[in-house]
Protein backbone atom coordinates (compact mmCIF):
# COMPACT_ATOMS: atom_id res chain seq x y z
CA UNK A 1 0.00 0.00 0.00
CA UNK A 2 2.96 2.40 0.86
CA UNK A 3 4.62 1.50 -2.82
CA UNK A 4 0.96 2.65 -4.57
CA UNK A 5 1.44 6.46 -2.22
CA UNK A 6 4.63 6.83 -3.10
CA UNK A 7 4.49 6.60 -6.20
CA UNK A 8 1.37 8.94 -7.04
CA UNK A 9 2.68 11.17 -5.15
CA UNK A 10 6.09 11.11 -7.07
CA UNK A 11 4.18 11.17 -10.23
CA UNK A 12 1.75 13.76 -8.99
CA UNK A 13 5.10 16.11 -8.09
CA UNK A 14 6.30 15.40 -11.66
CA UNK A 15 2.90 16.22 -13.06
CA UNK A 16 2.99 19.41 -11.52
CA UNK A 17 6.61 20.67 -12.14
CA UNK A 18 5.61 20.06 -16.07
CA UNK A 19 2.54 22.38 -15.90
CA UNK A 20 4.63 24.81 -13.55
CA UNK A 21 7.55 24.71 -16.01
CA UNK A 22 5.23 25.30 -19.04
CA UNK A 23 3.46 27.75 -17.55
CA UNK A 24 7.07 30.14 -16.08
CA UNK A 25 8.48 29.42 -20.02
CA UNK A 26 5.19 30.03 -22.16
CA UNK A 27 5.55 33.83 -21.89
CA UNK A 28 8.94 33.54 -23.12
CA UNK A 29 8.23 31.51 -26.39
CA UNK A 30 8.24 33.57 -29.62
CA UNK A 31 6.97 30.89 -32.26
CA UNK A 32 3.22 30.31 -31.84
CA UNK A 33 3.05 26.44 -32.65
CA UNK A 34 5.87 26.01 -29.70
CA UNK A 35 3.38 27.60 -27.68
CA UNK A 36 0.40 25.85 -28.38
CA UNK A 37 2.79 22.23 -28.59
CA UNK A 38 3.03 23.23 -24.93
CA UNK A 39 -0.22 24.12 -24.44
CA UNK A 40 -1.59 20.39 -25.63
CA UNK A 41 1.38 19.07 -23.72
CA UNK A 42 -0.12 20.97 -20.26
CA UNK A 43 -3.52 20.05 -20.75
CA UNK A 44 -1.83 15.98 -20.81
CA UNK A 45 -0.48 16.58 -18.10
CA UNK A 46 -3.74 17.45 -16.28
CA UNK A 47 -5.15 14.17 -17.45
CA UNK A 48 -2.51 12.21 -15.71
CA UNK A 49 -3.21 14.12 -12.89
CA UNK A 50 -6.54 13.68 -12.92
CA UNK A 51 -6.43 9.82 -13.12
CA UNK A 52 -3.81 10.09 -9.86
CA UNK A 53 -6.63 12.01 -8.06
CA UNK A 54 -9.27 9.39 -9.11
CA UNK A 55 -7.01 6.66 -7.94
CA UNK A 56 -5.26 8.44 -4.89
CA UNK A 57 -8.31 7.84 -2.35
CA UNK A 58 -8.03 4.26 -2.84
CA UNK A 59 -4.65 4.05 -0.93
CA UNK A 60 -5.06 7.35 1.06
CA UNK A 61 -8.85 8.19 1.85
CA UNK A 62 -6.87 11.43 4.21
CA UNK A 63 -5.10 13.49 2.31
CA UNK A 64 -4.80 14.52 -1.77
CA UNK A 65 -2.05 13.45 -3.60
CA UNK A 66 1.19 15.52 -2.98
CA UNK A 67 2.11 18.65 -4.84
CA UNK A 68 5.31 20.62 -5.38
CA UNK A 69 6.18 23.05 -2.51
CA UNK A 70 5.81 26.86 -3.13
CA UNK A 71 9.61 26.03 -2.99
CA UNK A 72 9.66 24.47 -5.35
CA UNK A 73 7.95 26.91 -7.87
CA UNK A 74 10.16 29.42 -6.71
CA UNK A 75 13.09 27.54 -7.43
CA UNK A 76 11.89 25.96 -11.07
CA UNK A 77 10.83 29.90 -12.04
CA UNK A 78 14.24 31.46 -10.85
CA UNK A 79 16.14 28.39 -12.54
CA UNK A 80 14.80 29.34 -15.62
CA UNK A 81 14.94 32.69 -15.02
CA UNK A 82 18.59 32.71 -14.54
CA UNK A 83 18.97 30.28 -17.33
CA UNK A 84 17.43 32.62 -19.87
CA UNK A 85 19.31 35.79 -18.80
CA UNK A 86 21.73 35.65 -21.91
CA UNK A 87 20.11 33.32 -23.99
CA UNK A 88 15.83 33.38 -23.92
CA UNK A 89 15.71 31.62 -27.79
CA UNK A 90 12.88 28.98 -28.29
CA UNK A 91 15.89 26.50 -28.76
CA UNK A 92 17.18 27.17 -24.96
CA UNK A 93 13.58 27.22 -23.40
CA UNK A 94 13.04 24.21 -25.28
CA UNK A 95 16.32 22.59 -23.53
CA UNK A 96 15.40 23.31 -20.55
CA UNK A 97 11.74 21.86 -20.97
CA UNK A 98 13.78 18.56 -22.14
CA UNK A 99 16.22 18.67 -19.25
CA UNK A 100 12.97 18.29 -16.66
CA UNK A 101 11.45 15.83 -19.61
CA UNK A 102 14.53 13.37 -18.89
CA UNK A 103 14.00 13.58 -15.46
CA UNK A 104 10.54 12.98 -15.23
CA UNK A 105 11.61 9.92 -17.42
CA UNK A 106 14.41 8.74 -15.38
CA UNK A 107 12.10 9.19 -11.92
CA UNK A 108 9.37 7.18 -13.86
CA UNK A 109 11.22 4.18 -14.62
CA UNK A 110 12.98 4.45 -11.03
CA UNK A 111 9.32 4.22 -9.47
CA UNK A 112 8.44 1.22 -12.20
CA UNK A 113 11.18 -0.80 -11.15
CA UNK A 114 9.04 -1.13 -8.13
CA UNK A 115 6.95 -4.27 -8.56
CA UNK A 116 4.86 -4.33 -5.58
CA UNK A 117 2.66 -1.41 -6.99
CA UNK A 118 -0.73 -2.73 -8.00
CA UNK A 119 -1.74 -2.54 -11.24
CA UNK A 120 -3.98 0.58 -11.75
CA UNK A 121 -0.99 2.71 -10.22
CA UNK A 122 1.78 0.69 -12.66
CA UNK A 123 -0.97 2.31 -15.71
CA UNK A 124 -0.89 5.88 -14.08
CA UNK A 125 3.04 5.34 -14.17
CA UNK A 126 3.03 4.21 -17.97
CA UNK A 127 0.97 6.96 -18.99
CA UNK A 128 3.32 9.58 -17.22
CA UNK A 129 6.20 7.54 -18.73
CA UNK A 130 4.72 8.00 -22.11
CA UNK A 131 3.61 11.44 -22.05
CA UNK A 132 7.32 12.61 -20.87
CA UNK A 133 8.47 10.11 -23.75
CA UNK A 134 6.17 11.94 -26.43
CA UNK A 135 6.72 15.43 -25.43
CA UNK A 136 10.64 14.16 -25.41
CA UNK A 137 10.00 13.52 -29.46
CA UNK A 138 7.46 16.61 -30.12
CA UNK A 139 10.27 19.13 -28.87
CA UNK A 140 13.27 17.85 -30.40
CA UNK A 141 12.42 20.00 -33.43
CA UNK A 142 12.30 23.08 -31.78
CA UNK A 143 15.74 22.54 -30.68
Amino acid sequence: MEENINALNEINKGVCMGVDAINDIIPKVKNKELVKLLEKQKKEYKVVGAMISKAYPKYNAQNDAQKTSLMSKVMTWYGIEMRTMKDDSDSKLVELILQGTNMGIIEGRKILNNKNMDKEVIKITNAFISLQEKCLEDLKGYL
